[in-house]
Formats: C-alpha cells, structure tokens, sequence
C-alpha cells in the first residue's frame, strides 16, 4: 500500500475526530461505548438483583448452546497460529523486510505477562489447583490428583489463551505495520469490508473492542483490590469494606495515570520489568520455603500430563450444560476471547520488526511456561499445606478466595526469622499484586485510547488521563451500587462478548492468512530484487576494474 492511499484512508477515518479540549478521539466509537456502559449501570442501580438474574442466564444459554464454539475455535487459532509460524509464512517480518524489534527481549516478556495475565496469576495460583484436587475435573484423567489439577490449571493458563492472544496480535500488527493501516480492531476487516472500515461498520467493531476492554478492565481492577485488601488486612489490621476499596481503587488509577502520561518506553516498560523481578523473587523465596522437591516433580508429571493429554482435552466437549466445563473451561475460553482485543492490541503495538515465527513462538511458548513454574510454585505448596492441615486452607479459599495467597503463606515454615519472613513476603505479595494492577490498567488505558482516537499510537496526554480515570470510575459506581455483585454481573456480561469474538476472530484468522501469503510473496519478490541489483552492482564494479587497465 503506497504513501498517497495510506495517506487518504486516514484521512477519511480521521477526519472525524472530535478535536477540542485536548481531546483527539472518534466520537461515534467513544459515544457509543459511554452508552452501553451508561445503560448497564443505570440497569445494575435501578434492579441489581434482576441485573444479575438476566446476565447469568444470558451466560448460562452461552455456555450450554456455544460451549463447542469457544471450544473448536481456540483449537482453531492455536493450529493456525503455529502453521503460520513453522511454515515459509514464518519469515515474514512484522514492519516490512528493514524493521528492527522495538524492545529487548526482557522488556518485551516483561510487558507480554504483565498485560496478559501477571494478576490473574496473582489471584488463581493458590485456589484454582486446590480447587482441581478436592473435585476431580473430568479431563485429564490419567494423572494422579495433584497432577491432574496442576494440569488442568495449565490447559487453562498456558497455550489455549495465549494462542488466542498470538492470533488477534498477529493480525493486528500485521495490518497496521504491513499494510499500513490504523492500529485499530477494524483494520483487520479491511480485506472483507474494504473503505467501509472508515465507516459505521468499523465503528461498530471498534465499539465492541472498547465495551469489553473497560468492562474487562473494571471488572479486574475491581474484584483485584479485594485481594489487596485481603493484604492489608492481613498486614495492617485495615478493614475489609468498599470504602477502602473505593479509596485502594483511587491510589491505583492515579498511579496508572501517571504510568500512562510517562507513555509507553517509560512507565509501562519499567512497571513491567519491575513486576517480573519482584515476581521472580517472591516464587523463588516460596519454593526454597515450600516443599522444593514436591514443586519439582509435581512440575515434571504436570506438564507430562498436560503435554500426553492435549489433544483429547484441548477437543472434549462435555454433555450440554455440562457443570464443571462450563463453570471452568469454557468460562475461560470465553473470557481470554472476551479479554483478547485489549491483550493482543497491545501486544501488537509492542512487537514491531519481529518474524511471524518468532513472534508465534515466543508469545505461545514463554509466557506459558513462565506460567506454570509459577501456578505449580504456589499451587503445589497449597496443596501440600492442605493435605498437613486437613484440609483447612481448602476451606479458607472456598469461603474467601481472595485471601488464599496470604493465608497460604501463613502456613511457610522458616527456621530464622520465621515472623519477621511471613511478613515480609505478605508485604511482598501485596505489592505485587498492586503493581500487576497498575500495569494492567495503564496498559488497558493505552489500549482503549488507540481505538477510540482511530488507532493514532500517540493521542494527547489528557486524553490518556481521561481513559484511565474512566476505568476506575466504572469500577468505583459498581462497587457502591452492589459491591462484588454488581462485579460479578460485569464479568458475566463480559463473558457474553466472548461469543461474537470467537466468531470475529474466526474470520480474521481466513483473513489473516490470506494476506500474510501475498505478503509473503511481496517479501520475496523484494529479496530477488535487491539480489539482482547486488549482482547488478557487482557486474558493473567487475566492468569499471576490467575497463581500468585499458584505458
């Protein structure tokens, strides 16, 4: 795509930005998702209860009558993802032939787990394994129970969501760096709708991305303060009340504001790399005072189990309706989709001058093996600590899972300093936890930015600001109309995004792929042109130092 027609579809999508008051943003797309999130909390103050009743039998009648779409579709993209990857597409660079990585490899992890998932982690590492151990899940079931619930934890946080993530950040980078298009989720319809991606059509998608990344982002930042809240109880005796999570949610947008105003290189690059090497500390201090050989074999036969199995469970379709499948993998499968537009956008807007290949690889591949050295480092301890108490640290997460990190922790025995370390690693925790959110939300407000300015990559400051006090704005009106309810009717309502994005992706990947091969094409046309001219270039040095002698 020349400079002159990238030049005129910009125009045509920018053109409408509304550009007053510092802002720079779309006002169909920013108008539209301020409606939807209007009525939802207008709905969730005027009747919680029915609120509630109506989005969880709207997630119910998903589960039970799409279960095989969320299913069949994530195998999907994890299979077109690592054909892409391993076949001669796998050359294509992201950016053109010439462009060179954005970031160190460091940083660049640093950001893919921190955004992906680094609080989600935080929050299931202790209760989720438990809760696979105490209620057998029916896949995986040739394992013994610690190693099937450790690999059922895995088939969850390991290459189903980050396949997902790859896909949509593929496609994402692909058309905005290749093809020269806005870093937007419409861009990637341009090979079906054409100029009509610069009109309501676009819109539409770019509405949908918005909904699901701030009510995503709401939901996690506001679910997310109860386990620091947990903390601090712990910690400090502070009450566990929504005006302290009112109160923790304002301390984290302001920190995240200012992430956001430091811009991308800065705030979000450092809060990142600080995350994983407070991550990295916290999980190797838990399994030198855990059970060190447990953790390591459990790892072993985990990931044995997980890899020999698979195929078969990534493929299980359970009876409809089924309740476990439904209350745990397709709920995922159907929140990573939900979650993807935010995730993969900004995977996308750091992975510039990649290959495909390497690009598939290591966003599939690291951060889900980084993932389970952590899930089976907490988990296993907690399952080895459940299995001494009789099962009382069960029973804790069971009626307060929040709490489950920092109760888990009260159980490590230490020769030396054994008060002193407990506290120090619940003050760690906390921490954590806080800096994990503010990373999420910093990168959420970027994200969200992007797609309401058009896909522009650098939109005004106040525009920033204004994005990331939304999120903990939406956050705050829904804990102080119904608390972890009105939450938890949020996050059903997310997961009802998840259907029209599986089909949306779906498309995307037949797109994707269709494109990447011409591309592959254009690539190699100018490899053999800049080889010819090479040679050309050389036959004409051999002419002049043949001709030199003569003359």
């Amino acid at each position: 795509m020349d400079k002159k027609l990238r030049t005129t579809m910009e125009e045509k999508l920018f053109s409408r930005n509304f550009n007053k008051f510092g802002l720079d943003m779309n006002p169909v797309v920013s108008m539209g998702a301020g409606f939807i999130i209007f009525i939802f909390s207008l709905f969730a103050f005027l009747d919680l209860d029915r609120a509630s009743a109506v989005f969880s039998a709207l997630n119910i009648a998903i589960v039970s009558n799409w279960d095989w779409l969320f299913i069949l579709s994530s195998n999907l993209f994890i299979i077109v993802s690592v054909v892409m990857a391993f076949s001669k597409l796998g050359n294509v660079r992201i950016g053109g032939v010439n462009a060179r990585p954005s970031f160190g490899n460091f940083a660049w992890y640093s950001m893919l787990i921190s955004a992906g998932m680094g609080i989600g982690l935080m929050f299931w590492a202790v209760g989720e394994p438990l809760y696979h151990e105490m209620q057998s899940p029916p896949i995986f079931e040739n394992g013994h129970s610690a190693a099937q619930a450790m690999a059922t934890t895995f088939f969850h946080w390991g290459l189903h969501p980050w396949g997902i993530y790859a896909l949509i950040a593929l496609a994402l980078s692909f058309f905005a760096y290749n093809k020269k298009l806005p870093l937007s989720l419409r861009s990637v319809f341009y090979p079906l709708l054409k100029d009509r991606i610069f009109g309501i059509w676009g819109d539409m998608i770019d509405i949908l991305a918005v909904v699901a990344c701030l009510f995503g982002l709401a939901t996690s930042l506001g679910l997310g303060v109860q386990q620091i809240n947990s903390g601090l109880n712990y910690l400090f005796g502070i009450q566990i009340s929504v005006t302290t999570q009112v109160v923790l949610i304002c301390i984290i947008t302001a920190m995240a504001t200012i992430s956001v105003v430091s811009g991308l290189d800065k705030g979000v690059k450092i809060l990142s790399e600080l995350n994983i090497r407070m991550a990295f500390i916290f999980m190797v201090i838990v399994l030198i005072l855990g059970p060190t050989s447990y953790i390591i074999k459990l790892f072993s036969n985990s990931l044995g189990v997980y890899l020999n199995n698979f195929i078969q469970s990534a493929f299980y379709v359970g009876d409809s309706g089924g309740a476990w499948q439904g209350k745990w993998s397709v709920f995922y499968l159907a929140w990573w989709i939900s979650w993807s537009p935010f995730v993969g956008m900004f995977i996308a807007r750091i992975s510039k001058g990649r290959t495909i290949r390497e690009f598939v690889l290591a966003v599939m591949l690291v951060p889900s093996l980084l993932s389970f050295l952590w899930l089976t480092t907490f988990g296993g301890t907690a399952i080895q600590i459940n299995a001494m108490q009789n099962g009382a640290l069960f029973e804790t997460v069971g009626s307060n899972l929040p709490v489950a990190l920092f109760e888990m922790l009260q159980y490590l025995q230490s020769p030396i300093f054994e008060g002193i370390l407990r506290t120090l690693l619940s003050i760690l925790g906390t921490l954590l936890v806080i800096s994990f959110f503010v990373t999420s939300s910093d990168s959420g407000s970027l994200v969200v930015d992007n797609i309401t300015s058009g896909g522009k990559l650098n939109s005004p400051v106040p525009q920033r600001v204004f994005w990331a006090c939304m999120e903990g704005l939406i956050a705050i009106i829904l804990l102080l109309i119904g608390g972890e309810a009105a939450l938890k009717a949020l996050r059903t309502a997310v997961i009802g995004t998840g259907l029209p994005f599986a089909i949306i992706l779906t498309l995307m990947s037949i797109m994707l792929i269709d494109s990447v091969r011409r591309a592959h094409k254009k690539q190699k046309f100018i490899r053999e042109m800049d080889r010819f001219e090479a040679l050309m270039d050389e036959y004409e040095e051999n002419e002049e130092d043949m001709d030199g002698p003569a003359a």
